[in-house]
């Protein structure tokens, strides 16, 4: 696990973005303002308070005219720790986004709630057995006027899921892999925009430490 760095840069904002250790970070919330701290190496920590929702986040943004296959592997390493409530819903693990087709999606390791969490409104496509876990993969349609990565004339954008079944605070994600687990299920995605070791809650007050939060690509 490890513990985080000395130092660190606070932002405290309802949204705010920028890049630390080569990666790029981002802060957002429909709630009162929340803080993420970034470092000189690949690693961060969030806190909020009554939060709406909340996302804070670190890893990787491309700008789509290349799919995750084009680019290479993908793969990040976390660890985490957390503390206080994350609401009626939280997801700790991996976020991004897909272009043409729209699509938003999480892999998801570890959450407030007990595990394995389920997104709601959705269709089980499956299971996949990745790291040494097992996932379920589901997709469901959304809606919003805003926060996609796509554009804002699209107002309608399908979420990709893979949650594991037991929860996890540490180790390597296989995010290929479960890019490659969704396309045998037909789960296409588009131009790859964003892959980030992500905290997202529904609420709640609480902090997660993430002593490591990388996302790199090898390429082919």
């Amino acid at each position: 696990m490890g513990s985080l760095p000395s130092g660190g840069t606070a932002h405290t904002a309802t949204s705010t973005q920028g890049t630390a250790a080569g990666l790029d970070w981002s802060l957002w919330t429909n709630g009162p303002a929340g803080t993420i701290t970034t470092f000189t190496v690949p690693a961060f920590s969030a806190s909020w308070t009554s939060a709406g929702d909340f996302l804070a986040r670190t890893g990787l943004e491309w700008n789509g005219s290349k799919t995750y296959d084009q680019l290479g592997t993908i793969t990040a390493q976390f660890a985490e720790a957390k503390s206080g409530k994350g609401g009626g819903y939280s997801y700790i693990g991996i976020y991004g986004w897909s272009s043409s087709p729209c699509i938003e999606f999480y892999i998801v390791e570890d959450s407030y709630n007990n595990m394995p969490v389920n997104p709601g409104g959705d269709t089980l496509e499956g299971t996949a057995n990745i790291d040494g876990g097992t996932y379920n993969l589901y997709s469901r349609n959304t809606t919003g006027t805003g926060g996609n990565k796509c554009g804002s004339n699209v107002t309608n954008w399908q979420q990709f899921y893979s949650v594991r079944t037991t929860a996890r605070t540490c180790g390597q994600i296989s995010i290929t892999d479960h890019f490659n687990a969704w396309a045998a299920k037909n789960m296409t995605l588009g131009g790859l925009l964003e892959a980030s070791v992500l905290l997202e809650v529904g609420g709640g007050t609480g902090s997660i430490s993430f002593p490591t939060a990388n996302v790199t690509v090898t390429a082919m």
